[in-house]
């Protein structure tokens, strides 16, 4: 039964209980449970028995006054063990203002929705009206106990058998949006869902076997899992990933959320866990850059992952992806098409990399499902398609069951004249929402007035159908606040909170946005949104935050691109008012991820307002804090999420930001993406980039960047194999340095054409350029006479290559001692590397047994540093020099692991001249498993 935990200071306790004696109510009827600390009897350890209450608790009340706010134990033991439940599970916490106090000025308790609802604290009213204020609070707390599943009585389960309970704190769907309960025609899908979940009853039962007698689901319920086991081990495939794709407004989040309900009135029929997430809930816009930080990171940390921030994007999805599969659990990804690629490049194909490998990792193995809502088929799955990653289309609804979903929406008419309605409007399942519901109250139900409602220039536009009902509201609701708030939820693109939407209310009236909102009450406020709610313009309320306000994607976009076409003005000014309030919202300079959001939101807006320069000082002194690699990519290790604020920059991804700025800021910006878009192994787009910061340096005469810039450039370029544009850039950057008239930056375009004459094979020029450069090395810097960082590993890389592994061992021994705090975490790795091939090609030139030093110990450093450094563009260094490693020793099955890894790597960012190398160690594998396999003719 769950649980209610009132927090409350002694002084209060006559507040107490008063409201407790309202809970009892629910108590009485069997709903819940409420704790205090008077429930702790005389003799008991009353410290283990709260904490063992906060984590029991499914709804905790905070009785808000100055007692509570000065209570030494309340602040330091009991608030902070509610927060965080709340923050990595959930928690249900409601603060309740008891007596006035200053409350909205502590910081961790203001961002929470409080209570009573008009903001009045309890101790200001009096008879009907203090009651009125308890009750509502006890029929919302009755309300979230409702959402928080029960056991249903089916047939398959006898009343009296026990049955598989998830606790609450292993079940997360707040992320979810909040859908109508209606859904007509799906009866077919709600079983693929069913079928797909079944799929892997044989690892329940097996389970169910194992679970401690009184600990695992009841014998009734095991047999239906034996029985639907039995038919998985007779060929049934086992669904790992189960992709909903359709075009927007057809019903898939409607369709997840029913099957969910269903699920849930079942226990969740075997799950360990529950997780949703939608990314629109986190702000996502089809066609902008999106990231899935947010996502990983939360899900990492609600998982139990030690340190959600450690590692590459690719490691975080493998580690999400071990988590999830420790055990059964059910995952809910909604709207994940702003992370994938438009048509026509590459359609569907996710952006984010820790989100691929993570989707990857659990299509191979996963004793749960994973449910995915797409307007676009997932590219990355194809390779398991129709085998455990099942992908099903999600189609209009049919003439009839269209014709049934508007007589329950209340539309009059004949059967035959809903069927053409249905019919008409494509049986799209918003536009036959709106529709009904527009008829109903607009012309009493009267199905022959759709004739009424006008056809859009685009019917090949995606959502055109329900397009058309949006227009035909905008004009019925012409002059109304309620088309005015569906012009504010135009600016968003995520669910909108008070304080934003208040900030756009506030005086002076946006012209012609929030002239009719002005003066608007509060209690006429709530019923305007009521009535958008019950048009069903507007998402049922949500229990969690529900003076939040959401609505559909496309009633987002459609109002949004009206309000730009029509008001830029107004357009402009709302965002900047959005701006000013997610810019002092945010934290000055935020630790986590997820208090960097509302910076992440004053950007977007700022960008949308075009007050670029002033959000430009916001994210180099916020985000990026000064220094070239921002603390958001080197500290929270979100480099997806810098580069989705990056974007907002930009007329033209990735090559032309906006004209305002000036051209120092445009040179911050291309350099950042570019520098973003390599960690992320988009390189292709990272030489777009680095090209337009390279037009902008040259044009600038700005030649220590400009020599930079090209010096980059020449590194990507052959890293994608295109050795033509690596020379010609690498001799660029000698030609732009004779005009630094600086010499280590000669010095360094030198080195960076020596590399690339290494590469064709060129060995005595190269050389002969990195001794000239070396001796450069020690006039400019006499205290380190070898060249170090990138470029001593790439004259360590010729050295090897021309057989001198001791000069290397020595260059080596030498960066060890040499070592400086300001080291990066690849020239660290890169001076293992070196080391670690130096020590293995003396064994084999010496042909004796390993040095006293052994190389895999170096080796294992270089990776961790790579991986840590998340540069995977040189990743595949490491791996294929182990694998190197691993095939001459014998050890062919690790060898191939590596050569794998590096070949995944390779391929996921077109990096030409590893895929190259790769090949070449696949054949060396083959040649040596030929060796060691004779052929049967030659052996005994």
């Amino acid at each position: 039964m769950p649980s209610v935990f009132i927090s409350y200071s002694h002084k209060d306790e006559e507040w107490k209980d008063r409201v407790v004696t309202h809970l009892r109510v629910l108590e009485m009827e069997g709903m819940l449970d409420v704790w205090d600390d008077r429930r702790i009897e005389g003799g008991d350890d009353w410290k283990p028995e709260i904490e063992k209450a906060i984590n029991n608790a499914s709804i905790a009340i905070l009785m808000i006054s100055a007692n509570f706010l000065t209570s030494k134990f309340i602040l330091g033991e009991e608030a902070p063990k509610l927060l965080k439940r709340r923050a990595k599970e959930g928690l249900r916490v409601i603060p309740l203002i008891v007596k006035p106090c200053a409350w909205q000025q502590v910081k961790w308790l203001s961002p929470i929705q409080a209570r009573p609802l008009d903001g009045k604290p309890l101790s200001t009213k009096r008879g009907h009206n203090l009651d009125s204020s308890i009750v509502a609070l006890a029929e919302e707390v009755a309300k979230f106990v409702k959402r928080m599943e029960t056991p249903a009585k089916t047939s398959e389960v006898s009343e009296t058998s026990e049955v598989w309970r998830i606790p609450p704190d292993k079940i997360s769907l707040a992320k979810l949006p909040s859908t109508s309960p209606d859904l007509f025609g799906r009866e077919d899908r709600l079983k693929e869902l069913d079928a797909a979940w079944d799929s892997g009853a044989s690892v329940i039962a097996s389970e169910a076997k194992q679970s401690p007698s009184g600990e695992g689901i009841a014998s009734t319920e095991e047999r239906r899992l034996a029985t639907l086991a039995s038919g998985a081990s007779a060929g049934v495939t086992k669904i790992n990933i189960f992709s909903l794709v359709a075009w927007g407004g057809v019903g898939k989040s409607a369709l997840v959320n029913k099957w969910l309900t269903q699920m849930g009135r079942d226990n969740f029929r075997g799950a360990k866990r529950v997780y949703g997430w939608s990314f629109y809930s986190q702000g996502a816009a089809e066609g902008r850059q999106v990231s899935a930080d947010q996502f990983i990171a939360a899900a990492l940390t609600w998982f139990g992952d030690p340190d959600p921030t450690a590692g590459s994007p690719w490691d975080k999805g493998e580690r999400l992806a071990e988590l999830v599969k420790q055990s059964r659990t059910l995952l809910i990804l909604d709207g994940l098409e702003p992370l994938q690629n438009p048509p026509p490049v590459e359609t569907g194909r996710i952006k984010d990399p820790a989100l691929v490998s993570f989707l990857r990792e659990v299509a191979r193995q996963n004793p749960g499902l994973v449910v995915i809502s797409t307007r676009l088929a997932v590219d990355d799955l194809k390779d398991f398609k129709d085998g455990s990653a099942k992908e099903t289309d999600l189609e209009s609804l049919s003439d009839e069951s269209g014709a049934a979903y508007l007589k329950h929406l209340g539309v009059d008419g004949t059967d035959a004249e809903r069927q053409q309605a249905s019919h008409d409007f494509g049986g799209h399942a918003l536009a036959l929402t709106l529709l009904g519901r527009y008829l109903k109250v607009v012309h009493n139900g009267d199905i022959r007035k759709r004739g009424e409602i006008p056809h859009v220039m685009d019917e090949q536009k995606q959502g055109a159908h329900a397009r058309r009902v949006m227009e035909s509201y905008e004009r019925w609701l012409q002059g109304k606040p309620e088309l005015d708030i569906l012009r504010l939820m135009g600016l968003f693109d995520r669910p909108a909170e008070k304080g934003a939407l208040d900030a756009l209310r506030k005086e002076p009236a946006i012209p012609g946005l929030t002239d009719s909102l002005q003066k608007l009450s509060e209690a006429n406020w709530k019923y305007a949104v009521n009535n958008l709610r019950e048009l069903r313009l507007l998402a049922p309320e949500d229990l969690y935050v529900p003076d939040e306000l959401d609505c559909h994607p496309l009633l987002r976009e459609h109002f949004g691109e009206k309000l730009n076409a029509e008001n830029a003005k107004a357009w402009q000014e709302a965002h900047g008012r959005l701006y000013e309030y997610y810019k002092f919202t945010a934290k000055e300079l935020p630790d986590t991820l997820e208090e960097m959001a509302p910076l992440f939101a004053a950007v977007m807006h700022g960008c949308q307002a075009r007050l670029y320069k002033r959000s430009f000082v916001d994210y180099y002194t916020r985000i990026l804090r000064g220094g070239d690699i921002s603390y958001c990519c080197s500290q929270l290790g979100a480099i997806g999420a810098d580069l989705a604020s990056l974007f907002n920059f930009f007329e033209i991804p990735w090559s032309r930001p906006a004209a305002t700025l000036t051209d120092d800021m445009k040179g911050v910006l291309l350099s950042s993406a570019g520098f973003r878009l390599r960690s992320l192994a988009r390189l292709e787009e990272a030489a777009q980039a680095i090209q337009s910061a390279l037009e902008i340096t040259m044009v600038r005469q700005d030649w220590g960047n400009a020599v930079r810039d090209a010096i980059n450039l020449s590194g990507l370029y052959m890293t994608l194999g295109d050795v033509n544009e690596a020379v010609g850039y690498a001799m660029l950057s000698i030609e732009i340095a004779k005009r630094s008239n600086d010499s280590r930056t000669q010095m360094l375009s030198n080195i960076r054409f020596a590399h690339c004459l290494h590469q064709l094979g060129n060995f005595d020029e190269s050389k002969a350029i990195f001794h000239q450069a070396e001796y450069t090395q020690t006039v400019t810097e006499p205290e380190y006479t070898l060249l170090y960082g990138k470029q001593g590993f790439e004259y360590c890389e010729l050295l090897l290559d021309l057989g001198k592994p001791e000069e290397v061992l020595k260059r080596s021994k030498s960066m060890f001692e040499w070592r400086v705090p300001t080291d990066t975490l690849v020239e660290v790795a890169l001076d293992n590397l070196a080391f670690g091939k130096a020590l293995f090609q003396l064994r084999l030139l010496e042909q004796r047994l390993a040095p006293i030093e052994n190389p895999a110990t170096y080796f294992e450093f270089a990776l961790d540093g790579l991986r840590e450094s998340g540069q995977q563009d040189e990743l595949p260094l490491g791996l294929l020099a182990r694998a190197e490693y691993y095939r001459l020793t014998g050890d062919l099955v690790k060898a191939q692991k590596d050569v794998d890894e590096a070949f995944t790597i390779a391929t996921r960012g077109g990096m030409g001249l590893h895929l190259a190398d790769c090949h070449l160690e696949y054949a060396r594998l083959n040649v040596k498993r030929s060796i060691r396999t004779p052929h049967r003719g030659l052996s005994r």
